[in-house]
């Protein structure tokens, strides 16, 4: 099987009007291991104290402290990524979690009247295919418009789509309450993508979702954004319920008055 190896660089850097006294992080930066991605090489840097961990979810990452005066925080993660795309999107795995662990709704994916009534249409039952999965992506790319800055960190999927205006983050929310709206098991995804020879690249996210096919009963990985399955383009970091359970960067702190955060994501081939 074919495969593409990423160069990845991916930078963090928070600014205060004051100094902090204290600051706490927790990071989601380090590249699931996973039998279709293998890392070559990895580097976090950042200030402080770091402690690794590995949560329930099976994502390694990292919690930094800092407990001396600073008006700055900058995290980097570089390294390079080992690629091989799923056969027809499929995401095979041993599960140390049950399966309705991902049937659980949460603040950020609450299934509203709303979302029930979009999904009804795509998900007749908990038993879908992928032809069926791949419809409901796609429909949610044409109701909620791709716009940076139209939503928060903050907001639900029902947010999304009553503006009908989003990011990648909101579109798979979205996507997860749909499925979440007839108990079938999805989990949200974040990572890198690879975007091609256009002058940008962020942070992505994307969901995997159970589907039941002739052939297949499993984890298939689908970029609702794009509607389209995942392919050897994507690095795949951690996966949870929600963004704010795989955040990359996520933490709080004492003191520092107003912040800034500026974030710079590069994703390229290795040649």
């Amino acid at each position: 099987m074919s495969s593409v190896t990423l160069s990845i660089h991916h930078q963090t850097v928070y600014r205060y009007g004051s100094r902090a006294v204290y600051s706490i992080q927790r990071l989601h930066m380090t590249p699931r291991a996973e039998s279709l991605q293998r890392t070559l090489d990895w580097t976090i840097t950042t200030p402080g104290k770091r402690r690794s961990t590995l949560d329930s979810f099976g994502n390694a990452g990292d919690i930094v402290t800092l407990s001396t005066p600073h008006r700055e925080v900058r995290i980097t993660a570089v390294g390079h990524v080992e690629i091989q795309a799923p056969k027809q999107g499929r995401i095979i795995e041993k599960m140390s979690l049950p399966i309705p662990v991902f049937t659980v709704p949460t603040r950020l994916t609450e299934v509203t009247e709303a979302v029930r009534a979009f999904s009804a249409a795509y998900l007749p039952s908990t038993r879908v295919n992928t032809s069926q999965v791949l419809a409901l992506a796609a429909a949610i790319r044409d109701a909620v418009g791709y716009k940076a800055g139209a939503t928060a960190i903050s907001s639900s999927a029902d947010d999304a789509l009553r503006l009908g205006l989003g990011v990648c983050q909101d579109h798979a929310h979205l996507f997860i309450a749909c499925c979440h709206s007839v108990s079938l098991p999805v989990r949200y995804v974040s990572g890198y993508i690879y975007p091609g020879e256009v002058d940008h690249s962020a942070s992505h996210a994307w969901v995997d979702v159970w589907v039941e096919d002739t052939d297949y009963i499993g984890w298939i990985s689908i970029d609702v954004t794009h509607a389209c399955l995942q392919t050897a383009d994507y690095c795949r970091l951690a996966v949870g319920r929600d963004y704010e359970s795989v955040a990359p960067v996520r933490g709080m702190r004492r003191g520092g008055g107003d912040e800034q955060m500026t974030v710079q994501v590069d994703v390229a081939l290795r040649k």
